[in-house]
């Protein structure tokens, strides 16, 4: 097979480099691609992942069997459509689909029509409404932007006043906050299931927690996120069973309701309390960086896998997994998620993948050939071990080797399951 990838993130290393080891695999390119990807396929740097006559027509040059479409926004931007619609088969949700996550106004209407356990919410297009709103509920209380904003649109408030403040900054995430979900508090600890869809067959991967929040103890501003595990022992078997019983079956089932079929990675964000999860959030694609902690413990064949979603076919496949755990942390320019200097040169790499790291780029470039920073999360460094506290100690052995000026990150990725 010929495949194409769609992006250039810490992400989309990890698909590739979990693509590049399936058998089928002939021809391998990725746009914009990056260093790291570059070790798999050949990067094509002069086309942009929102220009979908350009991606379709490089699509059909290349004799392209199957794109793989990394981010959310070429989703939501209706990539998927263009290229079935040019006879290419992609794997990812189609425009309407990927309004799962590119309207929370969408997701939240969906749920709540089909009885999928979500928290309560209220929609507004005025922010003085809202703030009304806000006051008569008190925090704490969270506020989220109706459209993309890079993982950075959902402010949970634990005062009045920052409630209040929230709606003002939801302006700052222009078309994507001018339309503003405000949500019931929903204690509880968070975690993710990712599965894989054709529309009606649905595999559910191995349950894994992300790290939002900029610093250690789940301080600070959101992310899109400081560091990942899997599995997640919050997930057992009984949750996992009622998260696929009652959300992500319902879910696909209520997208065909209306008219649409949702076909490639499905994102459940969760919040589990007293052994009940509810959703906090749908994405349309693999997590960043969820991805790079789960992928390393899968055994089968990823491109068969996106092939049978993208065609329709998943019927009864499996997924067989590692028994290890995963451990992935994140890398940051000084300063994210707010401003930070680029074109950092970064050191290191060889000795912590000496050690036994696998490092996924998850914002990096090539500059008069010495590899720079180019973005807010630099690295990913993920490390599989026998037991999640192996795999928490090495990490962090292998992320001290490596250096550039002003990194941060934090280091308490996976402790709460390691209490």
């Amino acid at each position: 097979m010929n495949v194409l990838l769609i992006g250039g993130g810490g992400r989309e290393h990890a698909l590739a480099w979990k693509i590049s080891q399936s058998p089928l695999l002939e021809k391998f390119f990725a746009i914009p691609g990056s260093p790291g990807i570059a070790d798999f396929a050949a990067c094509v740097e002069n086309i942009s992942i929102a220009d979908n006559a350009a991606l379709v027509n490089f699509a059909k040059e290349k004799n392209i069997d199957l794109v793989v479409v990394g981010p959310e926004a070429p989703l939501v931007n209706g990539l998927t459509d263009a290229l079935n619609a040019a006879g290419i088969k992609a794997f990812g949700p189609n425009k309407l689909a990927a309004q799962i996550e590119g309207s929370k106004i969408f997701a939240k209407r969906l749920m709540k029509k089909y009885n999928i356990p979500t928290a309560d919410f209220e929609v507004f297009y005025d922010a003085d409404a809202a703030k009304d709103y806000i006051r008569k509920k008190n925090a704490p209380i969270v506020i989220k932007a109706d459209g993309l904003a890079a993982g950075k649109g959902v402010i949970v408030a634990q005062t009045l006043d920052e409630a209040l403040n929230a709606v003002d900054e939801m302006k700052t995430f222009g078309v994507a906050g001018s339309k503003i979900v405000v949500e019931e508090f929903m204690d509880g600890e968070e975690a993710s299931v990712l599965a894989l869809t054709d529309g009606e067959k649905i595999i559910p991967l191995i349950a894994e927690q992300d790290h939002k929040r900029v610093f250690d103890g789940d301080k600070g501003l959101n992310t899109g996120g400081m560091g990942a595990y899997a599995p997640a022992p919050i997930v057992d078997e009984k949750i996992a069973a009622q998260v696929e019983e009652k959300i992500l079956q319902p879910t696909i089932a209520a997208l065909k309701a209306e008219g649409i079929i949702y076909r490639g990675c499905l994102y459940a964000g969760l919040m589990i309390q007293n052994g009940t999860a509810k959703v906090v959030e749908f994405n349309c694609r693999f997590g960043d960086p969820e991805t790079q902690a789960v992928l390393p413990l899968m055994e089968s064949d990823l491109l068969e896998l996106m092939n049978d979603c993208a065609g329709g076919t998943l019927n009864d496949k499996k997924i067989s997994w590692s028994k290890n755990s995963a451990v992935c942390v994140i890398l940051a320019s000084g300063g994210y998620p707010k401003s930070y200097k680029k074109n950092l040169p970064i050191d290191g790499i060889a000795k912590a993948k000496s050690l036994g790291a696998r490092i996924f780029h998850a914002g990096t470039k090539l500059k008069d050939g010495e590899l720079v920073t180019s973005g807010g999360r630099v690295l990913g460094v993920t490390i599989t071990a026998p037991t999640l506290r192996e795999a928490v100690d090495k990490v962090y052995r292998c992320a001290e080797v490596i250096h550039f000026d002003a990194m941060h990150y934090r280091r308490d990725i996976a402790a709460r399951a390691l209490k």
